[in-house]
């Protein structure tokens, strides 16, 4: 079963946050685990100095056990609280009451001045918390007497504290869990509001409801609804292109059509030269027509074009095709400078603006390439192909971009191929411009716009 996006991300916010409070809770469990046993060593230090002041010697180094103890609980059989004393020897010398049907295990006698906090267990098997301490009693000044205090405590009040913690612990980070995921649920609802929305506009396009996306989306939604109505605008316009290329083509041929036709039907002989004529038109027809629907036009995805490598081509290329002639060509080019389109379109339009400039050149041509830029788009591109050659009159500069109209009829191929250029700009949304002088050479300005 295949989980919806809400889904998904709550069930990974659901696990993190689990996962954080089960760590936390944990942690604070380990603190409050050695705070209480800090508190059980406290506890037991002040028991030990308790009997360290009622406990004394005599001269001969004796221990003198008090009548009255400072804790009532070593007088009371199994209170819970223990003590006793041994010697150097370890012997036991003296233990409190609380420990007649119970033993402190054994251990190396320590030495003056030392301490040891433990968990031990009894012979019985229980379970204590002990602490011993070494003391050194002087009986006058050359002559000391050693002997270990230990006070010990059952488990019995530090494990209540810690099952009573830990109760309270994981009920509130249970709660905390719930209230955690009641919020995350509502702001996970509330910030995939607008991704639910794109989907439910996307589902009324594919209706027939709707003809692009319009709502007012968060910044970072906005370039993909942007690019989902750029990549149905191209759609729309390559669909309106075929159209009209088909219907321009259908157009065009009637007259070529309606020639032959009638010079079939006609009673004199028919004319090889007129039919050859009209077949010759047609097929620069059909030609210009098939060039014109290949324009693959704007794409909203499209892998980016190298435009330095493609002028590399294309120059190569014209250099073998005029190698009879000595032409210098300057390129000034931005490094790294890419082309968002169809790799075909750019090649038809670079092959035949600087053909035209090989093709009139008296031996200098430029090629200039630099971005368009724009925040939130892709960059478009803008095109300079220069060259020395005669120029264009200002009175033929707009008719050379009408299909098949020249500047100079025994140079074949210009006014198709210009206006091939202009129908693949066009269809990039983008514009050609043409600024020459008679006797001055000719600059020809291509932009492709960002997007």
């Amino acid at each position: 079963m295949t989980l919806s996006l809400n889904s998904r991300l709550l069930l990974a916010a659901s696990v993190a946050s689990v996962a954080f409070l089960g760590i936390t809770g944990w942690v604070l469990d380990r603190a409050f685990q050695n705070s209480a046993e800090t508190a059980v060593r406290s506890h037991l230090q002040g028991q030990l100095y308790g009997l360290l002041a009622a406990f004394d010697v005599d001269d001969r180094g004796r221990l003198i056990v008090p009548a009255n103890l400072p804790e009532s609980r070593f007088a009371r059989i199994n209170s819970g609280l223990y003590a006793r004393v041994v010697d150097s020897e370890s012997n036991v010398v003296w233990r409190s009451n609380s420990l007649l049907s119970r033993s402190l295990p054994a251990g190396a006698n320590l030495t003056s001045g030392d301490s040891l906090f433990e968990r031990t267990t009894t012979g019985s098997g229980i379970d204590l918390f002990w602490l011993r301490f070494g003391v050194a009693w002087e009986i006058n000044d050359r002559v000391s007497v050693d002997y270990e205090f230990a006070v010990a405590e059952d488990l019995t009040n530090y494990n209540a504290q810690v099952e009573s913690f830990r109760r309270s612990l994981w009920i509130w980070l249970g709660g905390a869990v719930v209230v955690l995921l009641l919020v995350q649920t509502a702001v996970l609802r509330w910030s995939l509001t607008p991704l639910r929305e794109v989907a439910e506009e996307v589902a009324a396009l594919e209706q027939g409801e709707l003809s692009r996306l319009a709502g007012d989306y968060p910044r970072e939604l906005s370039g993909l609804t942007r690019s989902i109505n750029t990549f149905i605008n191209n759609e729309r316009r390559q669909i309106e292109r075929y159209r009209n290329t088909l219907g321009d083509l259908a157009h065009s041929l009637k007259t070529p059509l309606a020639v032959i036709q009638g010079a079939m039907e006609a009673k004199q002989p028919v004319n090889p030269d007129e039919i050859a004529v009209q077949v010759d038109r047609m097929s620069e027809i059909v030609d210009y027509q098939l060039r014109r629907a290949a324009a693959a036009g704007k794409r909203t995805l499209t892998a980016p074009v190298s435009v330095p490598a493609s002028v590399d081509k294309v120059v190569n290329s014209l250099r073998k095709v005029y190698s009879n002639r000595d032409i210098q060509v300057n390129q000034d080019i931005s490094p790294g400078l890419k082309f968002y389109g169809d790799e075909g379109d750019l090649f038809e339009v670079l092959g035949n603006l600087i053909d035209n400039a090989f093709k009139w050149s008296h031996g200098q041509v430029i090629v200039r390439a630099e971005p368009i830029t724009d925040a939130e788009r892709r960059s478009g591109l803008r095109l300079y192909i220069v060259d020395d050659g005669p120029g264009i009159d200002e009175s033929l500069r707009e008719q050379v971009l009408k299909r098949g109209v020249r500047s100079d009829s025994r140079t074949a191929g210009q006014g198709l191929g210009l206006t091939s250029v202009q129908d693949i700009v066009e269809a990039y949304g983008g514009s050609l411009h043409i600024a020459s002088h008679h006797g001055h050479g000719t600059e020809v300005l291509v932009e492709f716009p960002a997007g």
